[in-house]
């Protein structure tokens, strides 16, 4: 005598696949097995272009999105000494080698340099920063003389323009110094926040 294989009940689902709760299947039922409407799209709120900056935007926001290079040590002495000795020549050209007005473009210089600078290389710009004014003064020196002249003349600029030379270098001094300490603090941080590491 054969025996009939007999099927499980189907209950609508497929397998591998999980029934439908009981609120689903009553709701369904209910319903005659109309799916309700589904929501209109919500329009999301159109986004602000990367340059545009927001007019009640704080400080900190604003400051992260001017440009934020990494200098090493010798990209920062070439960015320095590059950028004195174009503001020099253009300083004799325009203005006819005005020491104060090279003095005065000198203070932002160092303040960049020392801001772009990176961590591993921070000490190195209070030393390049010197060396990129002295670079930059070569247009502006009184160049009377041929070389011998030149060079006299670069001296004396460099006497009589001391104060900017070490208010610029002091400028690059703080900003490292800042920047080391701050370093130094995060690194404290993440010491006390995983004690393992």
């Amino acid at each position: 005598m054969e025996q009939h294989r007999t099927r499980p009940p189907h209950d609508g689902t497929r397998r591998g696949t999980p029934p439908l709760p009981p609120q689903a299947a009553r709701g369904g039922a209910a319903d005659g097995g109309a799916r309700p409407a589904p929501r209109p799209a919500q329009k999301r709120p159109a986004a602000r272009p990367a340059g545009v900056r927001q007019p009640g935007a704080p400080l900190t926001v604003r400051a992260r999105q001017l440009p934020n290079p990494r200098l090493t040590g010798l990209g920062g002495g070439l960015f320095c000494g590059a950028v004195m000795f174009v503001l020099g020549c253009l300083d004799d050209l325009l203005l006819g080698g005005s020491l104060t007005v090279y003095g005065v473009l000198f203070l932002p210089v160092c303040v960049l340099t020392a801001a772009w600078v990176r961590k591993g290389d921070l000490v190195t710009a209070p030393v390049v920063v010197p060396i990129a004014f002295a670079v930059g003064l070569l247009p502006v020196a009184d160049s009377s003389g041929g070389v011998l002249g030149r060079l006299m003349g670069l001296v004396t600029a460099l006497a009589t323009q001391a104060g900017w030379l070490y208010g610029g270098t002091l400028i690059a001094g703080l900003i490292v110094t800042v920047r080391q300490i701050a370093l130094m603090r995060r690194q404290a941080v993440r010491r006390r926040s995983d004690p393992y590491r």
